[in-house]
């Protein structure tokens, strides 16, 4: 199964720590991120990855040429234009195969989420994307309706709120970036080639006339390590969510 790694960002809640390295490389207890998240979509399966770069893109690539591991790594190269999650997912488009559905997975978020699992929900509800969510407090919400589809979003702190669909609005849900999502979303939208855009207002978009679903995540832990106190934290917990040597 193929999966796709955002590494492309530029880190910058890190601060110093990213000002000599790319937020993927950024080290727990002595393991890059990348690795952390190179090691769960393996042993899930997802063994064929892309990975986009652009912020110190030269030492992720140098990470893949020394990678020795069982996954098949591959790079999106973006240095020529930082294309955010949308664009980026649009430029490693070539990667896919188009009767297969595939993960996408955020290089900062640490969770102990099976992908397994996540990848037989979608298939069974056939969605055009599955994103995995979680009830946790946080200023910017996916709306979804009684059925789990992708109805809209929030911001609590700014108050905007975007509607997609003329549906009952029953669950406020936080994007956990994880996601598998079926090739056919290449057909569905064409984006101009080279164009920076969110993958959450791709989602939105293509919510009013598709089946963007949520899946509810429960598992035990989960993280966005894109300050240093989360890293910190997250230092002290690498049994919650570290798998073993490939």
């Amino acid at each position: 199964m193929k999966a796709m790694i955002f590494a492309a960002g530029l880190g910058t809640r890190l601060g110093e720590l990213t000002k000599i390295k790319p937020k993927a490389l950024v080290e727990i207890n002595g393991i890059p991120l990348l690795e952390i998240a190179i090691r769960r979509l393996v042993y899930f399966g997802f063994t064929d990855i892309i990975i986009n770069v652009y912020h110190f893109a030269d030492q992720i690539i140098e990470f893949v040429s020394n990678y020795i591991g069982t996954a098949r790594l591959s790079v999106s190269d973006e240095r020529s234009l930082l294309l955010d999650t949308g664009g980026g997912l649009y430029k490693a488009s070539w990667f896919f195969d188009l009767d297969e559905d595939f993960l996408i997975y955020n290089t900062d978020i640490l969770s102990n989420l099976n992908l397994l699992e996540l990848y037989k929900n979608h298939i069974k509800n056939k969605s055009l994307a599955t994103l995995s969510v979680r009830n946790r407090i946080t200023s910017r919400y996916l709306l979804f309706d009684e059925n789990n589809l992708l109805c809209g979003w929030k911001n609590k702190k700014t108050k905007d709120e975007i509607i997609t669909r003329n549906s009952v609005i029953k669950n406020p849900f936080a994007f956990s970036g994880i996601q598998i999502v079926n090739p056919s979303i290449f057909k569905i939208h064409q984006p101009e080639s080279n164009t920076a855009f969110s993958i959450t207002n791709l989602y939105l978009e293509l919510s009013k006339q598709n089946d963007i679903k949520a899946c509810i995540d429960s598992s035990s832990y989960w993280s966005d390590v894109g300050k240093p106190e989360e890293l910190e934290l997250a230092s002290k917990n690498m049994d919650l969510y570290l798998l073993g040597d490939e």
